[in-house]
């Protein structure tokens, strides 16, 4: 894991934060009648690209006491993103995902079960380069982030456009040059207020009581955890457990819009794919149709 930079003060449109009362409650969830469900869902209006996450940003204080929003990074992976998803769904859960584009490329029917799942899908760069990394030029840079993008909306498909306008820098390094480019594509950054160091953190017996520690400290706040790691996949059940038990409320968060991708960019993403390229591609699901099936 890198060693994440300071970052300079950057001046940022204040974003409207809206808030819907409609969301799933725990006591509703099917199954679990002690299920965390969804306390609050929250809009932003990412105009101008504003910060979340007081590790670096401290213009935006949106969540009360013991509110908790929950991110992964890093993923779309085997097993263990399926394992988040199941944890998530079992409380009528909600979380942000941040997909790396690779992963994405790699595994888009795991992706489109995080955008089917309700929750939300945004980027992470295409390959998880660091971007304050000097072997990198600007081009290079924002290359990065704009192939991370197209990628992630090519392995949506026909669901492209759940797609939300946020992002997260890798190793949370912010460098100013590409503050201001994605404030300039008004995408939201978002930082931390608790990381869980999951990497670091084997077995779920160390994870949770590490995270609820953190989170009594604080009080609320923006976790960070990456549904790329097999012992946060373990630990994820436990975890929405003890959130319950320890009185904390779930947000789900949204965009919003959404990010439309650059045909530049598109392009280069179409060169990353395998095999011939078909000169008509489509979403499968505009290709193949169902007309007929047997009954279970």
């Amino acid at each position: 894991m890198l060693k994440r930079a300071p970052l300079a003060l950057i001046a940022f449109a204040l974003p409207v934060i809206a808030s819907f009362a409609t969301p799933a409650a725990g006591a509703d969830c099917p199954g679990n009648p002690k299920a965390l469900g969804v306390s609050r869902v929250v809009e932003i209006d990412t105009t101008g690209g504003p910060g979340f996450g007081f590790e670096h940003f401290k213009d935006h204080d949106f969540l009360r006491d013991k509110e908790v929003v929950l991110t992964f990074d890093d993923g779309p992976w085997p097993g263990n993103t399926p394992q988040v998803l199941k944890a998530l769904a079992d409380h009528c859960a909600k979380a942000m995902f941040f997909v790396i584009g690779k992963h994405a490329m790699w595994h888009p029917d795991i992706l489109r079960q995080v955008a089917e799942g309700g929750h939300t899908v945004a980027t992470h760069t295409f390959s998880h380069q660091a971007l304050s990394s000097k072997k990198l030029d600007e081009a290079q840079r924002k290359a990065e982030i704009e192939m991370g993008i197209s990628a992630v909306r090519r392995s949506l498909g026909d669901q492209a456009d759940k797609l939300s306008a946020f992002f997260r820098f890798p190793a949370l390094q912010h460098p100013t040059d590409m503050m201001t480019y994605v404030g300039q594509r008004n995408i939201g950054v978002w930082s931390t207020d608790i990381d869980s160091f999951d990497f670091k953190l084997k077995g779920t017996t160390q994870l949770v009581p590490s995270l609820m520690k953190k989170l009594e400290k604080h009080g609320k706040g923006i976790v960070l955890m990456h549904d790329f790691q097999k012992n946060t996949a373990q630990a994820a059940s436990d975890l929405l457990a003890q959130l319950k038990a320890g009185g904390y409320k779930l947000v789900h968060v949204k965009s919003k819009g959404t990010v439309k991708s650059i045909p530049e960019y598109d392009a280069q993403v179409a060169l990353q794919v395998k095999g011939p390229v078909s000169a008509n591609a489509r979403p499968t699901s505009s290709v193949v149709k169902t007309i007929s099936e047997a009954s279970k």
